[in-house]
């Protein structure tokens, strides 16, 4: 939101300079988010001065050049080569002097002294389009004979210069989403820090501009006024103004209009977007001549009315939709957007006001339902002023009186049927204390709560106790004490609190594993290996979804006020948003990627009692493999990513945990078991007491058409909390390298097809307890020559005794034994 510098004083006294009041701002809670010089004309018209052309002859290398001399007031007339076909002696003129930047035809300009056609030429006398003061280029700009020379053209031109602030506005701020919302907290902050550092001369405070001037001139047009839902719209004001007329708005308004960052329209909608950024309170004109039966209806219509905005785009109408209805038709959306038909335009010659309060649910799902996010559905969504219909459509008339003519012909007609009662709060001193931790004096705490606006009532039964805050309608926000206290420090300021010297702890327990330490073990392991971590919205879209049968849409946990149609429920896995990543990279040219993320996912279980305990949440761990694993290189393979690095990585990850011993003997709690299915075109089930903890394998083509990827993808998604559920909880413990030397041995053997390495390790291990310590697969071989069903493993043994050296007799022994075991229970050949 932008803030001009200018404006603001216009409702307090104050003479601090812009720096000093961003900061002001910035410590109470409008943080100033940059500081922008603002002119009304671009540039200011630095270095252009009034001047008189003195002589004009004929450029000698040209047709068309004119060399010129010209006086600005100060030093030698200055020689300059003109185009213009109009320039003649005796003319006052516009003069950009040499260093000066113009901005014509939105390019920058710099001015040098040069020579033109052989002629040297100091500067440039202007046209009112180079200037910036219009579109004429058909001559120099001729200003009036009296005007007087060497008169910079900013003070000639009247060109205002101002200051503009762009505040960060917290969403629970509306009340300071206008200019005299930001004065009433500038006014209070300058008050406060006033005691103890001169900001001024004396308490300041935030004024209103006088509307007592209002009057009705007659009834020539009384537009009747119905709610007929008081839910949605509990206040409406309006009135008409008979005999305007339509045109460009003044200066001064313009300039205020063009400080804020909006563009000028006409005078009439330049006002009442005046009176939103004045008072935050937004308004709407519209044309009273295009209201049938001169009646206006505040009604929702049926789903699926057609309705055509300004923008002359045709919507479809939700069942919540409020809508501003003639007798006849819809006219506007409430709060939102006006309609193509109603608006103000070149022959609009009588104009009805309309000045409301909004329900701020209704406004927020129309907004959203619609894609829409309007000035008005931003204040209305927040909570606007409900007590300030009334003078906001006053001074509105008034301006519109003043700048385009007319009179009001009709009374203020304001229908409030369920009038709203505004809240108090109990404010506790101790609760102050408590929360700031330093005793404010209490005369300090009530001048700052009167300077917000506050309503202050000692009505506890002992005034030491406390106070009781009526708070006033445009504080939304302030509904209990804890935010009185946040109104009253923000202003006192965060940086008066003092620090005291001491610090004050307590003792916390940990549970072992410490669930941060094992995730940041993880991502340490995973980044250095190459991998880049990923954080994703954990909202999603629910076209992910249908047709899923391994994900339905019906588990997902619906958005009642989504931000938009593509953020609409709550996610069940991480793998969409690794795959929007995924192909973000892909369409930078990034297609080699390895990522993982730590992330929320969430369900709903439909069928259950409890609607509560029908929800689910639970953190997962993703991993993503695609494209090329290593750089290319003339003497490596193409080294794509496939299943066995996925494989490899996700068994270290246990192996760190601790889940898998480190020595691969027995005592891994995981089983695998392979699976295929919608998202997985192959893969393996991991597997904790038949539990599913976790699924990684080769997605579907049909998963990634939908994402447009065209290239393979290895996927690996984790239970986390079941993960770290079966970590060990033990001290790490250190043991002295073995003195004896290990042995290996190889065997080749003839298995059945279905027989899987897994087996071969788990049997092996059982059969030798003592001296196996490791047993590998280095390599397999299937073909005809096997025979059908057949596949060949060359598999390596290691051996190692830790009290002595093996002989070969033992090591012959134990070969045997394992031998023995793998045709006996395997069925296979030693080869």
């Amino acid at each position: 939101m932008k803030i001009s510098y200018n404006w603001l004083k216009q409702y307090i006294e104050t003479d601090l300079p812009p720096a000093k009041l961003a900061e002001l701002l910035t410590g109470c809670g409008l943080e100033v988010e940059s500081m922008e010089e603002f002119h009304s004309v671009k540039g200011g018209l630095k270095g252009v001065v009034t001047a008189e052309v003195l002589s004009c002859i004929k450029h000698p290398n040209s047709d068309h050049l004119t060399l010129t001399k010209v006086s600005t007031g100060q030093g030698d007339p200055l020689d300059i080569v003109c185009g213009a076909p109009n320039v003649a002696p005796g003319q006052k003129v516009a003069v950009a002097l040499v260093g000066t930047t113009l901005y014509f035809n939105e390019q920058e300009l710099i001015l040098k002294k040069t020579k033109i056609r052989g002629e040297i030429s100091e500067g440039m006398i202007c046209a009112e389009d180079e200037l910036g003061l219009g579109k004429d280029h058909s001559g120099i700009l001729v200003l009036p004979a009296d005007t007087p020379i060497g008169l910079p053209a900013s003070e000639y031109f009247a060109v205002e210069h101002d200051w503009t602030f762009t505040i960060g506005l917290t969403p629970n701020r509306v009340d300071a989403a206008s200019h005299f919302g930001v004065a009433r907290d500038v006014a209070a902050v300058i008050n406060n820090f006033g005691r103890s550092e001169p900001l001024g001369s004396g308490r300041v405070r935030a004024v209103l501009p006088d509307v007592s001037g209002f009057g009705q001139d007659n009834d020539k047009l009384v537009i009747d006024i119905s709610i007929a839902d008081p839910v949605a719209c509990p206040r409406y004001t309006g009135l008409t103004v008979t005999g305007v007329k339509v045109a460009d708005s003044p200066a001064w308004l313009k300039n205020r209009i063009l400080a804020t960052g909006l563009r000028p329209i006409n005078n009439i909608v330049d006002i009442t977007n005046f009176i939103l950024l004045e008072l935050g309170q937004p308004l709407h004109a519209f044309d009273a001549d295009q209201i049938s039966g001169r009646k206006v209806i505040i009604r929702k219509y049926p789903k699926g009315t057609k309705f055509t905005t300004l923008d002359e785009v045709e919507r479809e109408l939700g069942s919540d939709d409020l809508m501003i209805c003639s007798e006849s038709e819809p006219m506007c959306i409430a709060g939102v957007f006006g309609g193509i038909k109603s608006g103000v335009t070149a022959q609009t010659t009588s104009v009805f006001l309309e000045s409301a309060y909004f329900d701020p649910v209704h406004i927020r799902k129309t907004a959203r339902h619609h894609g829409l996010s309007t000035d008005a559905s931003f204040r209305f969504e927040r909570g606007a002023d409900f007590n300030i219909t009334v003078y906001a459509i006053k001074r509105a008339a008034l301006l519109i009186k003043e700048i385009a003519g007319g009179e009001i012909s009709s009374p203020v007609i304001d229908v409030y049927p369920r009038p709203i009662e505004p809240a108090k709060v109990n404010l506790p001193w101790f609760s102050l204390d408590r929360l700031i931790g330093k005793k404010l004096n209490r005369d300090v705490v009530k001048d700052i709560l009167t300077d917000l606006g506050m309503q202050l009532n000692t009505s506890y039964a002992d005034s030491d106790e406390g106070l009781v805050i009526v708070v006033p309608s445009y504080k939304v926000d302030v509904t209990r004490d804890v935010d009185v206290i946040e109104e009253v420090l923000r202003i006192y300021g965060y940086n008066n609190i003092d620090i005291l010297p001491e610090v004050r702890s307590s003792l916390s327990y940990t549970k072992k594993p410490d669930p941060d330490k094992v995730q940041n073990t993880v991502s340490d392991y995973l980044s250095a290996n190459g991998f880049n971590e990923i954080m994703n919205n954990s909202l999603s879209r629910s076209v992910y979804y249908d047709h899923n049968p391994e994900l339905p849409v019906e588990a997902c946990v619906r958005i009642l006020n989504p931000i938009s149609r593509d953020l609409d429920v709550m996610r069940q896995t991480l793998l969409f948003g690794c795959l929007e990543s995924v192909i973000n990279n892909m369409n930078r040219k990034s297609a080699n990627l390895k990522l993982y993320e730590f992330g929320t996912v969430y369900r709903i279980f439909s069928g259950s009692e409890d609607p509560v305990k029908g929800y689910h949440e639970e953190t997962r761990m993703a991993i993503v493999l695609t494209g090329r694993s290593s750089a290319e290189n003339w003497n490596s393979g193409t080294g794509d990513a496939n299943w066995f690095e996925l494989k490899g990585y996700l068994q270290a990850i246990f192996r760190k945990l601790g889940i898998i011993p480190a020595s691969d003997r027995p005592g891994s709690r995981i089983s695998q078991k392979p699976f295929s299915g919608f998202i997985y075109a192959g893969g393996v089930d991991y597997l904790v007491n038949d539990k599913p903890v976790g699924k990684a394998g080769i997605l579907s083509k049909a998963i990634l058409k939908t994402f447009d990827i065209r290239q393979d993808v290895y996927y690996a998604e984790f239970n986390w909390t079941e993960i770290l559920s079966l970590a060990p909880v033990k001290e790490t413990i250190c043991r002295e390298l073995p003195k004896f030397p290990e042995v290996r041995r190889d065997l080749a053997l003839l298995l059945e097809e279905e027989v899987k390495f897994e087996d071969i390790e788990h049997l092996a291990y059982q059969t030798e307890k003592k001296l196996l310590r490791q047993v590998g697969l280095f390599d397999v071989y299937e073909g005809e020559q096997l025979g059908k069903g057949k596949k060949s493993y060359a598999l390596s043994f290691i051996l190692r005794d830790e009290e002595k050296t093996l002989t070969d007799k033992e090591i012959d022994k134990c070969m045997d034994r394992l031998a023995n075991e793998f045709i006996k229970k395997l069925k296979a050949q030693v080869r």
